[in-house]
């Protein structure tokens, strides 16, 4: 059934959770028929009936074995994925002192909505993206790029983490995870098939002589079905992504607006991104977990995400955002000359924003100094326009009155 709101899209997520790990096990065992087939074909010779036959005995005979490879496999994948993910990635977690803006933004959107914070990770890289991990509470984490961390201001930092931590309320990480194991599974049977193959492992067994209802010339067809088997369930195990709508990234944005009630930060975090996010040495599987992932084929039609400008349209339409258009972010050059350009500078030569030096109030009304035109001085005449001469030798000065002081 069709997910067409965040309720449903969350219950459909689950149910297919359950039927892609089902299905796991569905390809293994064609794989395991697969390469039961090529070796008896390779064999002996054969009609492909009795060919088809034994191999049919062969997957029940290895069944439990495949069975047990299987849960371990998932149960690994479980509980070392993040390990796995920080390995390739080189990923490390940061606590509240080393990283207090990224902890505080990321905190604060959980509070707010009554979540477990999850763990806070910080990869090195100049590549402008994040993305969640985890099967449940205690794995859950949100790594960023260092790249990401600087090119971001707080708000547009907060909607990527919005962003994310909507992934992990819908259930998306958990299906990505799911994905990753079933493709890492898939991909590890069929290499082993295939080395055994070239490797001579399929010509230990020989049939007896005696047998004559086995006929002959079935040998090439085996061969080839089989081998056509285990490239359907490679292509199976790799279309497996697309069981993952792409309406999730849109679903992720909307949340975002929704916890951070700011749509233009999201879209301008995502025009940052935009063109920025390829991570150096991460597999298909991490980018398919990234807020953007740049690696597309075919035009754009087994692509994982949608494109940024799809997105940013919907949070126009649907979310009244304002998109200001492709973002060019400054180098470390431009950031380094305007740093270094001197400040607007005063009448005299000296910096506009410097305070005026202390000195005796000149006599306006209230005391308050008149207004000086800019850039000019006061007008002082050089003499005293009376000249009241020297008193005589000898003489005290005289008081108001005339008569001398005393």
């Amino acid at each position: 059934m069709a997910a067409y709101g965040l309720y449903s899209h969350i219950e459909s997520n689950k149910r297919r959770s359950i039927a892609l790990l089902l299905g796991l096990f569905g390809l293994v065992y064609l794989l395991v028929y697969a390469g039961a087939l090529a070796g008896e074909a390779m064999s002996y010779n054969a009609s492909l009936q009795y060919l088809a036959r034994q191999a049919w005995q062969d997957l029940i005979a290895a069944a439990p074995l495949a069975t047990v490879g299987t849960v371990v496999w998932i149960v690994i994948a479980y509980f070392f994925h993040q390990t796995m993910i920080d390995l390739w990635t080189g990923g490390r977690e940061v606590s509240r002192t080393e990283e207090p803006r990224l902890y505080n933004l990321l905190e604060n959107l959980c509070i707010s909505r009554g979540i477990t914070t999850p763990k806070l990770k910080v990869m090195e890289s100049d590549a402008l993206n994040a993305f969640a991990t985890g099967m449940n509470e205690r794995q859950y984490a949100i790594t960023v790029t260092s790249g990401l961390k600087a090119a971001l201001d707080d708000a547009e930092l907060e909607a990527v983490l919005g962003h994310e931590l909507t992934h992990i309320r819908n259930g998306d990480v958990r299906m990505l995870v799911i994905a990753v194991i079933i493709a890492g599974a898939i991909a590890f049977f069929a290499e082993m098939f295939f080395r055994l193959w070239f490797y001579g492992g399929f010509r230990g067994r020989r049939s007896s002589d005696g047998e004559s209802d086995r006929g002959r010339g079935g040998n090439f067809i085996a061969i080839v079905i089989a081998v056509v088997l285990v490239a359907i369930a490679w292509l199976l195990s790799s279309v497996i992504r697309f069981a993952l709508s792409r309406s999730r990234e849109f679903l992720a944005d909307a949340g975002s607006v929704e916890l951070t009630k700011n749509p233009d930060a999201m879209i301008a975090g995502l025009r940052k991104i935009e063109g920025r996010g390829e991570l150096a040495g991460a597999t298909s599987a991490v980018m398919e977990m990234c807020v953007d992932n740049p690696r597309e084929g075919f035009t754009d039609l087994f692509s994982t995400h949608p494109s940024i400008e799809a997105r940013i349209k919907a949070l126009v339409d649907v979310m009244g955002g304002h998109d200001p258009g492709p973002l060019a972010l400054p180098g470390p050059e431009e950031e380094t000359t305007a740093d270094a350009l001197p400040g607007p500078t005063g009448p005299w030569g000296g910096a506009a924003d410097q305070p005026p030096q202390p000195g005796p109030p000149s006599g306006g009304p209230r005391g308050h100094a008149p207004a000086e035109p800019a850039g000019q001085r006061p007008f002082l005449p050089d003499r005293p326009p009376i000249d009241l001469g020297s008193p005589p030798s000898g003489a005290g000065s005289a008081g108001p009155s005339g008569k001398p002081g005393r």
